[in-house]
This record gives C-alpha cells, sequence and structure tokens, in this order.
C-alpha cells in the first residue's frame, strides 16, 4: 500500500489543525484538503483561504459565526448522534469560538460558484439511512448520513457524509467504485478498535488495508472500496467525495456480480446452516 494513500495518527491531533491531506500533492493527489482542527475551550479559529469549505463537529460545543449570523452546535458522541456541519464557499469568512475543548473536520476544494452558507444539523440533513436493513442476514446493515451533494448543495465542489459500521458488519456494500476521489477518516467506539478496507494504487491492483483509530484514507482510480469492521467494534467514517468537471458525483457504480445482494430476493441466496448445525 503506497504511504501516500493511508495516513496513520495513532496518537490522535494536537490543538491547532493538522493538515492530513492537501490539494496539489505530488503523488495520488485528490485535489481535496482534509484535516481535524482541535481547539481549546475559549479559543477562536477563522477560515477564509478562497476555498470551499465545509467543517464538521466531531465532539465539543461551538459557535460559527458568518454572514453576520451565528449558529450554535454541541456534540457528545459521533455514533448516537447527528451530525453538525457548516457549510461555505470560498469568498466567506467562517469563524468558530470554542465553548468547550472541541474537535472538528475541515474539508476543502477550490470552488469559484459563489453560494449562501448553510449549517446543517439533524432536521435540514439530506439523508440518514438505514442501508442494507433487513437483507443479508443484517450483516450489511449500517447508518449512512449524507449531509449534503448535489441535490441539496447544487453549486457545492464537495460532498460529505457519515457512516456508523456495525460491529462485525459491512458497510460501502456491495464493492462500489466512482471516477470522483474520496477520503475517509476513521473512528472506533474503542481505541483499539479495527476494520478493513480496499482500495487501490496507480497501478490498478485492488489491496486490502487494515484502518485502525484516526487513519484516514485515500480513494482513487475507480476501484472498489467496501469496508468491514471487526467484530466487538463499531466504525465512523467521514466520507468526503469532490465532484470532477463536467462529471459530478451521483450514485456509485456496483461490481456486477454483486449486485444482486440490494435485492429483497438476495435473502433467498443466501445460504444458512442446516437446521440443528
Amino acid at each position: 500500500m503506497p504511504s501516500s494513500l493511508l495516513h496513520h495518527h495513532s496518537q490522535g491531533f494536537s490543538f491547532g489543525l493538522t493538515s492530513i491531506t492537501t490539494i496539489g500533492e505530488a503523488s495520488d493527489d485528490t485535489g481535496i484538503h482534509f484535516g481535524i482542527l482541535n481547539l481549546r475551550a475559549g479559543e477562536e479559529w477563522t477560515v477564509n483561504d478562497g476555498l470551499e469549505s465545509a467543517v464538521l463537529l466531531l465532539k465539543g460545543k461551538i459557535t460559527f459565526r458568518c454572514e453576520g449570523k451565528q449558529y450554535q452546535a454541541e456534540r457528545r458522541s459521533i455514533f448516537d448522534e447527528d451530525p453538525y456541519a457548516m457549510h461555505v464557499d470560498a469568498s466567506t469568512s467562517l469563524t468558530m469560538i470554542a465553548t468547550t475543548d472541541c474537535e472538528l473536520a475541515l474539508s476543502q476544494v477550490s470552488n469559484e460558484v459563489h453560494f449562501e452558507a448553510r449549517f446543517f444539523e439533524a432536521n435540514n440533513l439530506l439523508l440518514s439511512e438505514q442501508r442494507g436493513k433487513g437483507l443479508l442476514d443484517n450483516t450489511a446493515y449500517r447508518i449512512v448520513r449524507t449531509i449534503f451533494d448535489k441535490r441539496n448543495r447544487p453549486e457545492a465542489n464537495l460532498v460529505l457524509g457519515e457512516v456508523i459500521t456495525f460491529p462485525g458488519r459491512w458497510s460501502s456494500y456491495p464493492p462500489h467504485h466512482h471516477p470522483q476521489p474520496e477520503i475517509y477518516h476513521y473512528r472506533f467506539t474503542e481505541a483499539q478498535g479495527f476494520g478493513f478496507g480496499e482500495t487501490g494504487d496507480q497501478k490498478g491492483h485492488t489491496q486490502v488495508v487494515k484502518i485502525k483509530e484516526y487513519d484516514t484514507l485515500k480513494v482513487l482510480y475507480n476501484l472498489d472500496h467496501a469496508q468491514v469492521a471487526a467484530p466487538g467494534y463499531g466504525m465512523y467514517y467521514i466520507w468526503v467525495i469532490r465532484h470532477l468537471k463536467n462529471n459530478p458525483y451521483t450514485v456509485p457504480e456496483f461490481t456486477e456480480e454483486h449486485s444482486w445482494t440490494q435485492a429483497e430476493s438476495a435473502n433467498k441466496r443466501v445460504w444458512h446452516p442446516l437446521e440443528g448445525t
């Protein structure tokens, strides 16, 4: 696995902004700047660097201030609570004021289109779905929260969402792919938790990687990227996609040989042990 695709931060993140991927990297460039911002209680931080920006609250209590308005958010659990996020265009200055120690995820892309700032919370998320429920013995049942994409932010070059993968189960399933670059950032219900994901390299080879707490994975080259959480450990990940020029992300393309697993009829095809075994 090229080191440029999988980023480890096993000790977590210090206060301030830790940039994990940047726009224009020498190899495996996603065109996305992604980083983790940790703020101390009482600290302020302003984003005004000429990029479309989405800031997702992971934990803490914070106030977002932009365009003369203020929005307050508090989050204790990324697993149990819906997300809060602020999304602004490249011309808008966004200030964050931390009431408590806070952790946030910052995603940025180039975009010259003007659009109004929007604060996202439970009542205006695009979707919160229980995907895979009732199929395949619930082995790919997960919660998918799509905060925004082209359907509710047509001017954006970003897509932002979260996935909660239950212990021992799959997500991003059935295996799927798309040409638009993507970033996954992972957390687990326990610090020693782990999972596995598939991705690829520039030669078109698919590889399986072990995912741990605080890892970030780049997904490129139109290759499949299904995920699985180890038994006993819930797996959370942020997913960030960048739209390509004249080719925005809409829906993924599922690998044909596994696409049957999406239909209710799949339950009749799945093997079960004989009664009494």
